[in-house]
């Protein structure tokens, strides 16, 4: 019984100890909110200085001049002179809310077992109360794509906001897309020393089991009967257009072969995600409207004939070709890591991207491709009033410190565990001195 009771009492530590850490979500929006002054960065290409945005109700209502507006005429004014404002940062291919400590398998909710899991959905694992999500806010990310991992077919992602009671409050869109991960088709193979590229002898095998599934779906698609196969109805979307095929591959013969996989299988949009080797088929990937989610930048080169600044300049080289493309952070810790999307831009517009390029990479060209753009992703009049306002430049970890943030309008709570526990020991440490 003692030992029943410890572990009871070890949970609710636990328990309070995360509680503690927990805001609770926003209430509508019940007054009209004025921006004044500062520099707006819209997340089109362009930007406003000395910039006044208005809102109400959720929906962006006026954007223009400080000179062009009166601030009687709103409920509340925010004092916005010397700072900058932006559309709310997306997180695109993140497993944020689906796992909560990498050490603890119980903590891991984003990889089920199988092979060909389309059915497998991310948004009935979202977890709204996440520690992460906070700290993910407090950087100016305010919306993600929740995406599964793991199998040949992961799962099907869907677009969450990040200030919400739980998953069915944080939805944007559910089940946006389906998640595949292309075969490999080489590998580096080690021998006495010397390192040869060898082609994968199951490469073939894997491509077929891929066809196979594919066309079995779209008959299942065309089948007029009453019998429901849930694996198959997951894969619908897909030539309806009302879902996205997003490709995870990174070769150049990978991308090659998904995309004339997609012109055989009458997929309607599909996605590279990774896209290392994106840059050598450009225009392929133009002409076919093919978009690409490029990998994080904070990556080494694959191959010792890479250039050593290959990653960090692979936007630029995209943007150059007239590929539309956004910036995701794949790696170790993605899901913590997810607050570092404002800086992999950052990155990206030291070599070579225009600043307002870098913003919209993270903005409206990721709604773009997640075909959200319609209401968010911009500072545009008529679309949901998701947007920060930062102390300094926000592409920038020297810069980036919001002091307001709003999702739909909603004022949100920039406070995080870390900031918590910061101010706790200062006051400590304070009253020593």
């Amino acid at each position: 019984m003692k030992k029943i009771a410890s572990v009871i009492v070890l949970l609710g530590l636990v328990v309070s100890i995360g509680v503690q850490g927990q805001t609770a979500p926003s209430s509508a929006q019940t007054e009209s909110i004025l921006l004044l002054g500062g520099t707006a960065h819209l997340g089109t290409g362009d930007k406003i200085e000395g910039a006044a945005i208005g809102f109400e109700n959720g929906k962006i209502t006026f954007i223009g001049s400080e000179k062009n507006v009166d601030p009687a005429s709103w409920d509340r004014v925010v004092a916005t002179g010397g700072k900058h404002i932006y559309p709310g940062f997306i997180a695109p291919n993140s497993r944020l809310g689906l796992v909560e400590i990498g050490a603890v398998r119980a903590t891991r909710d984003y990889n089920e077992v199988g092979t060909f899991k389309p059915h497998v959905r991310s948004a009935i694992a979202y977890n709204a109360d996440s520690e992460i999500t906070p700290t993910v806010r407090a950087n100016g990310v305010l919306i993600g794509q929740i995406t599964p991992a793991g199998g040949t077919i992961s799962g099907t992602s869907s677009i969450m906001q990040f200030d919400a009671w739980n998953w069915e409050d944080a939805l944007l869109v559910e089940d946006d897309g389906v998640h595949v991960n292309w075969p490999s088709v080489y590998h580096k193979h080690y021998d006495k020393g010397k390192i040869s590229i060898e082609k994968i002898k199951s490469y073939d095998q894997q491509l077929q089991e891929i066809e196979s599934f594919f066309t079995m779906s779209k008959a299942y698609c065309d089948y007029t009967g009453k019998q429901t196969d849930i694996r198959l109805e997951a894969m619908r979307g897909l030539f309806d257009g009302t879902k996205h095929l997003y490709v995870h591959a990174h070769d150049m013969k990978q991308i090659t072969e998904a995309v004339s996989f997609k012109k055989r299988m009458g997929i309607k949009t599909m996605v590279i995600v990774g896209g290392r080797d994106s840059y050598l088929v450009a225009d392929m990937l133009r002409d076919n409207a093919i978009s690409v989610m490029v990998q994080c930048p904070h990556t080494v080169p694959r191959y010792e004939e890479d250039d050593i600044d290959l990653s960090f300049k692979l936007p630029k080289l995209l943007q150059d070709e007239g590929v539309l493309f956004c910036i995701e952070n794949e790696a170790r810790m993605s899901e913590i890591n997810a607050r570092n999307i404002p800086f992999l831009a950052g990155t990206a517009v030291s070599y070579g991207l225009t600043y307002e390029q870098g913003v919209m990479a993270v903005t409206l060209s990721t709604a773009k491709i997640l075909g959200i753009d319609e209401f968010t992703g911009s500072i545009e009049m008529g679309k949901d009033a998701t947007l920060f306002v930062s102390e300094g430049d926000a592409l920038d970890m020297r810069g980036n410190d919001l002091t307001h943030a709003w999702i739909q309008g909603r004022d949100t709570d920039l406070d995080t565990r870390q900031k918590q526990l910061y101010r706790k020991y200062k006051a400590k440490y304070d009253a020593q001195k």
